[in-house]
């Protein structure tokens, strides 16, 4: 059987493609920024690669009739750090571009059997719901009925990554039944996503499908074993003391216990703002020793740079992480090329998609749906 096909946007130097082959083919490849655009040629190559506003693609732009089209648009305006404009935002709403080019499709007769979103938590609860039901509404326009997961990288990898993933199947695709559950099921459901699901409005409710996937196996890899040989990019004593001084509570308790029992012990650190009860800011440092990392940012500001500490013994150390920690933490192979400047390796990194998930996602949802027979008639859906 020839592989499925798959068009992607915001490809963001790849990731998502390197979760997706050997077991798709990529016939075309998007991006608005020229950084990613050049890191995504440097692991791909350019054929079938357009760097462009989504909004400015015509069907025409587009090769073939692919069964998916992936779209990890945009997460700013619907963050739970963001200024709340949601959809309506400038950055966020490159969503309706997409679906611009979805329409297009469709009237051209090439719509995908597939569409699948990806973005963050938020896109549950920004502006009340109201912009998880624009997106709802959006895909039972173009001709789809829908569901959405939630998965955790931190199933696959030492990082803690949870993402919000909506697939949608068009109407005349007869779902199998072993995909589809009467209710919300066991695994990849979180509260917030059965929240919003269930208050859907009674027209968009038809279209909805509860995603059945199996239980993801727990990863065994912890953060240290992300880690490069000692890149001698430590802080000097007085910085890390520095750093140590703005540690919260906890961490200053976590910290000590770490010392007390005199082992070597590696943890992510975070620096973050937080409300001095004066109506101002201040910084603070929150460490964690599970074995995983915070969810990886881009390094917009300092309190995106994700560092690491070190505690053995008496001894404490700091430094930043690494792009190439970054990338492993993200289930990257080492052979994937970065970018050469730091920031530039640690945005990508930050917004990408884990391929591990993508992986999980493809293997147990997105394949069999490509492969599942058109149905004679379209419907609003249909089990197999």
């Amino acid at each position: 059987m020839a592989r499925p096909t798959f068009y992607e946007f915001f490809c963001g130097g790849g990731m998502v493609r390197a979760g997706l082959e050997p077991a798709w083919r990529a016939l075309f490849e998007n991006d608005f920024d020229p950084r990613k655009g050049v890191a995504y040629a440097a692991n791909w190559g350019s054929d079938g690669l357009r760097i462009a506003d989504v909004a400015s693609l015509r069907a025409r732009d587009l090769p073939g009739a692919a069964d998916l089209a992936w779209a990890s648009f945009p997460c700013q305006d619907l963050s739970l750090a963001g200024a709340g404009a949601g959809l309506d935002g400038k950055r966020s709403g490159a969503f309706w571009g997409f679906c611009d080019v979805m329409e297009a499709l469709k009237a051209d007769g090439r719509a995908p059997k597939l569409i699948a979103l990806e973005n963050v938590g938020g896109t549950l609860t920004s502006r009340g719901g109201s912009d998880f039901n624009a997106i709802a509404a959006a895909l039972e326009n173009l001709g789809y009925h829908f569901g959405a997961l939630t998965i955790d990288a931190a199933l696959f990898l030492p990082q803690s990554r949870p993402r919000v993933f909506f697939v949608a199947v068009r109407n005349d695709v007869a779902v199998p039944a072993r995909l589809a559950a009467s209710g919300p099921p066991a695994h990849h459901v979180s509260s917030a996503l059965r929240r919003v699901a269930t208050g859907l409005p009674r027209a968009l409710a038809a279209s909805w499908i509860w995603w059945r996937l199996p239980e993801a196996p727990r990863a065994n890899a912890r953060l240290v074993d992300c880690l490069e040989p000692d890149p001698q990019r430590w802080h000097n004593p007085s910085e890390t003391a520095a750093f140590v001084a703005t540690l919260s509570p906890a961490s200053k308790r976590d910290v000590a216990l770490a010392q007390e029992d005199g082992a070597r012990h590696v943890g992510a650190l975070f620096r973050r703002t937080r409300p001095d009860g004066a109506g101002g800011v201040r910084v603070q440092a929150e460490a964690r020793f599970d074995g995983l990392a915070g969810c990886l940012r881009t390094p917009g500001g300092g309190s995106s740079r994700q560092f690491l500490i070190e505690v053995d013994g008496e001894t404490i150390r700091t430094r930043l992480m690494t792009p190439r920690e970054a990338a492993r933490l993200m289930g990257l192979p080492d052979s994937f090329k970065l970018p050469k400047r730091a920031t530039d390796a640690l945005h990508l990194v930050g917004d990408g998609v884990a391929p591990p998930v993508v992986r999980f996602l493809s293997e147990n949802l997105l394949i069999p749906l490509a492969e599942a027979r058109i149905a004679d008639a379209p419907a609003r859906w249909s089990r197999a």
